[in-house]
């Protein structure tokens, strides 16, 4: 990055401080969680990636979407978030109930995998004890206005407070359903499979991170996946 451009966000915004923060992995499973629970958002997903051979591989090109935007020049964040617009205005998927075929470009698609994602970052940040005052948080969900304009939605259609994302998430509560795309999901996220020589490793690591994810989640969804969160001595 140049000095002369410091990207869509700089150093002195929260976006860089707690982007910069390893947490940011388990947020990312985390939202993962929280989008399947949108059957039309996620099975956009089934339809257009090979996400049961490469579950893996979406979650880095989520962190090197996440990474180009918060850190690169506004250029490449600029020539990035084209790339994605474009995709998004190719694909279809059809609809679970009522056989619909639909673009994943939709706006109460995108605006969803937003604020799954944005409100999975904070959460897991604040929880994990980084020092945010409410003031930063309200600050950070608008600096990710920035990162919704550049998926294709209108910024002034996005929460633009820590308020108006929970009011976002209350009004869309009856729509959020544990269909079968999302039971794969959760399935996939508590046993992936690996090679047998990370066998080992997916016991140690890769549970616990997914424990601590799924311990974040909000109670509804704990509720709509059937499972209550794991006992806080299992993910310390």
């Amino acid at each position: 990055m140049s000095e002369a451009d410091v990207g869509l966000f700089g150093p002195r915004s929260v976006t860089w401080q707690m982007h910069a923060d390893p947490m940011m992995w388990i947020a990312g499973v985390r939202a993962l969680y929280l989008q399947a629970l949108h059957p039309r958002a996620v099975r956009g997903v089934m339809e257009n990636s090979d996400f049961r051979e490469d579950a893996w591989g979406r979650l880095m090109r989520t962190a090197d979407f996440v990474g180009t935007l918060t850190y690169a020049t506004t250029r490449d964040a600029e020539k990035y978030g084209a790339r994605v617009r474009t995709i998004h205005r190719l694909l279809t998927a059809t609809d679970p109930l009522t056989g619909e075929t639909y673009g994943i470009g939709e706006p109460d698609l995108l605006l969803w995998v937003h604020c799954a994602e944005a409100d999975s970052y904070l959460q897991v940040e604040r929880r994990s004890g980084l020092p945010l005052t409410d003031a930063q948080a309200d600050r950070y969900i608008d600096e990710q206005r920035e990162a919704a304009r550049l998926v294709g939605l209108d910024p002034s259609a996005v929460p633009a407070t820590t308020a108006e994302m929970e009011a976002y998430f209350t009004g869309i509560r009856p729509q959020l359903a544990a269909g079968p795309d999302a039971r794969e999901v959760d399935d996939f996220l508590r046993d992936p499979p690996v090679p047998a020589a990370l066998v080992p490793a997916r016991a140690l690591l890769w549970r616990r991170v997914a424990a601590l994810a799924y311990d974040s989640l909000p109670p509804y969804a704990h509720e709509l996946y059937g499972r209550p969160a794991p006992p806080r001595a299992a993910v310390d």
